[in-house]
């Protein structure tokens, strides 16, 4: 069939899991048969770091219209600084080459869909970088990516920071200084938002239905849980790029690589839900 759509698919660290994985999510016949795939890398490099050019390219091919997506095999914070890009990931490589300054990392499985307030920072910054501004731009490009999803009236639920969401003040006060006013603002702009929740309860109200998103405060606080419900099909979604990027939510997983027995499923889900959305611009 001429003319289909195509999605670009890149190989990740050729040291990882990342070229075995794309070839049996290749050969699986569970892809979306409405795109082609176009591969983007080359297994048998000599050279880690091309995993970071191949990324680029990508991007740069979905920006000139040659590609309607992009979907990313794992790479390690490492090779993005050994070839030049000093970011903690793919997500904010990706944000800073489209020249995007509102965007967000959501990870997507399961009955959960988490989004993240700040993602690679260690838990010592994560305080002083939470601000109501982030927190109001994360529920928005949460809310409208349940949209893209086809949710007509999204719930998104947010996330306090501290134990009990701070339990009025006396374990802790960003809840009430910053976390709350924000929902409330998010909300008067017409989203169903509410919080914040105490995270120790949050999401398992989400994985029984009771809201379609979670604004998380912190990395570990997302997904832990979120790993513990979908490791093995879990997508990372980059929120509020000019195009659709999703990466299987695991590493390189160096310790099997080359063994033949990692499994495909997270990168079959990220090509698949890659093509979902790309039919629903």
């Amino acid at each position: 069939m001429p003319n289909r759509p195509r999605i670009g698919i890149t190989l990740g660290d050729p040291a990882g899991i990342g070229p075995e994985v794309v070839a049996k999510a290749l050969k699986s016949g569970r892809l979306n048969r409405r795109f082609d795939y176009v591969i983007i890398g080359n297994p048998r490099t000599k050279r880690r770091a091309d995993a970071v050019d191949w990324v680029v390219e990508g991007a740069k091919r979905c920006l000139a219209g040659d590609l309607v997506a992009l979907a990313t095999a794992p790479i390690t914070k490492e090779l993005l600084h050994r070839a030049g890009y000093p970011f903690t990931g793919q997500t904010e490589l990706l944000a800073d080459l489209s020249r995007t300054k509102r965007f967000a990392m959501m990870l997507a499985g399961g009955p959960l869909r988490v989004a993240l307030v700040t993602t690679h920072a260690p838990l010592r910054d994560v305080a002083k970088l939470i601000t109501g501004r982030k927190i109001v731009e994360v529920i928005e490009l949460s809310d409208q990516v349940c949209h893209r999803f086809g949710i007509r009236r999204p719930r998104i639920a947010v996330a306090g920071l501290n134990p009990h969401a701070g339990e009025g003040g006396l374990l802790g006060n960003e809840e009430r200084r910053i976390i709350g006013p924000a929902v409330k603002r998010a909300a008067r702009r017409g989203i169903t938002v509410s919080g914040p929740y105490s995270a120790d309860t949050l999401f398992y109200r989400a994985a029984h239905g009771e809201f379609d998103a979670i604004v998380a405060m912190y990395h570990d606080q997302g997904l832990a849980p979120f790993k513990l419900i979908a490791f093995d099909n879990g997508v990372n979604l980059t929120l509020g790029l000019p195009f659709i990027r999703m990466s299987p939510d695991h590493g390189t997983a160096p310790d099997i690589a080359g063994k033949g027995i990692a499994r495909p499923d997270g990168m079959i889900a990220a090509i698949n839900m890659a093509a979902q959305l790309a039919t629903t611009k």
